[in-house]
């Protein structure tokens, strides 16, 4: 139910365009290659929205990584330090390694979960 078509949680985990959740939003498929990890396309390949709304648009994105790095930082503490019963120093290093883990990852996720923010879903129906 919350992860169908239409919604802004199916945009964000497939990468597709917010408007029309068709279209490829990056043009690297994959995370892997930290070359292209976030270029996107200029225009979604199927409905032609503009992806850069305003000049330096994404810079806004910066705002949502930086709380998904602080979630990631509380919960890997979390567990690392109460579950796993880590000193605080190995909670510290365990903390570094999945942020840097985690980058690429949270590079995406940003973007899109910022391009969401403000663009909508329209079923072309409507």
């Amino acid at each position: 139910m919350f992860f169908r078509k239409g919604t802004k949680l199916f945009s964000i985990l497939k990468f597709k365009c917010p408007r029309c959740h068709e279209g490829n939003f990056f043009i690297e498929k994959g995370n892997i290659r930290l070359k292209g990890i976030t270029k996107i396309h200029d225009n979604c390949p199927k409905c032609n929205l503009k992806y850069m709304l305003e000049p330096a648009f994404f810079y806004g994105a910066m705002f949502v990584a930086y709380g998904l790095s602080v979630g990631l930082s509380i919960i890997t503490f979390l567990i690392t330090n109460l579950l796993l019963k880590f000193e605080l120093l190995e909670s510290f290093f365990s903390i570094i390694l999945i942020l840097i883990a985690s980058t690429p990852i949270c590079l995406r996720l940003s973007r899109i979960i910022w391009i969401n923010i403000f663009v909508s879903y329209k079923n072309k129906m409507n």
